[in-house]
């Protein structure tokens, strides 16, 4: 196949991965922007390089012109969590999505591979505008834990080492760690309603903290600046004392007096 006939065929899924990526970051902005903790911690996306498109073909004996059909991966998303639990609500936000229709589920995660890989994946079916119409493809999802996908990076590595011949003193290790990982796992599992609720803490009061500054910027604008002066100085010792009912307190007292110089500046 001709270089550039590859590359009119890669081009759509270059844009399915830029826009899935994109979608997913938004959610995870609207979950913290919102003051709450985001079941999706990382987005990371890839479309397969010719390559291992190539090596894919040859060992199952896929022909060229079957690439589309044949291959579910070439486009790939990889959603990182912290806690196995968020995997399951990050399969209810896809499932209630108009624009990703679930083909097929593969949990290795309940059924982990015999190498101990553990993860979930979805293939999905994703629509693009290109410059010749619309074109409807297959994506794969993986959804996965951040110590799972510590051992996944681990193990691709070393599978290209030895071109998935893994001795098998490595193996056995690899299977071991798997295990540890799967502990891990569980063990993070029993205090996530603590570390939610730190999270949480620390995004609201971020998100406080922005309005605050968002709205003595837009004082010095319209207000004298020797009070507005007076204002960040009350905002820094509030901010020191680490109390956040008093930061909340100072943010709707603010927002009094911002909305004052508004009305000021209309009449």
């Amino acid at each position: 196949m001709e270089i550039q006939l590859w590359r009119e065929i890669l081009s759509p899924y270059e844009l399915a991965v830029d826009e899935l990526v994109l979608k997913f970051r938004h959610i995870i902005d609207e979950y913290r922007k919102a003051g709450r903790y985001s079941p999706i911690e990382q987005v990371d996306g890839r479309v397969k390089t010719i390559s291992s498109i190539l090596d894919k073909m040859q060992r199952k004996k896929i022909n060229v012109n079957e690439i589309e059909d044949e291959l579910e991966d070439i486009a790939g998303v990889r959603l990182i969590c912290q806690f196995v639990e968020d995997i399951d609500y990050v399969l209810e936000i896809i499932e209630k999505r108009s624009d990703m229709e679930i083909k097929r589920r593969k949990d290795y995660i309940s059924h982990s591979k015999d190498s101990g890989y553990r993860s979930y994946h979805l293939i999905i079916y994703y629509e693009v505008n290109t410059i010749y119409g619309r074109k409807r493809l297959k994506a794969e999802i993986q959804i996965r834990t951040l110590a799972m996908n510590f051992w996944a990076t681990v193990e691709h590595s070393l599978q290209y080492k030895y071109k998935g011949n893994i001795p098998d003193h490595v193996t056995t290790k690899l299977l071991r760690a798997s295990d540890a990982i799967d502990v891990l796992d569980q063990e993070m599992s029993s205090v996530r309603d603590e570390i939610m609720d730190a999270q949480n803490s620390f995004q609201k009061k971020a998100n406080t903290v922005s309005e605050i500054l968002h709205t003595m910027q837009n004082l010095y604008k319209v207000a004298n600046k020797h009070e507005v002066i007076k204002i960040q100085d009350e905002f820094y010792k509030i901010y020191e004392t680490g109390d956040m009912e008093s930061l909340e307190h100072f943010n709707k007292q603010l927002d009094i007096i911002a909305e004052g110089y508004r009305a000021q500046s209309i009449s």
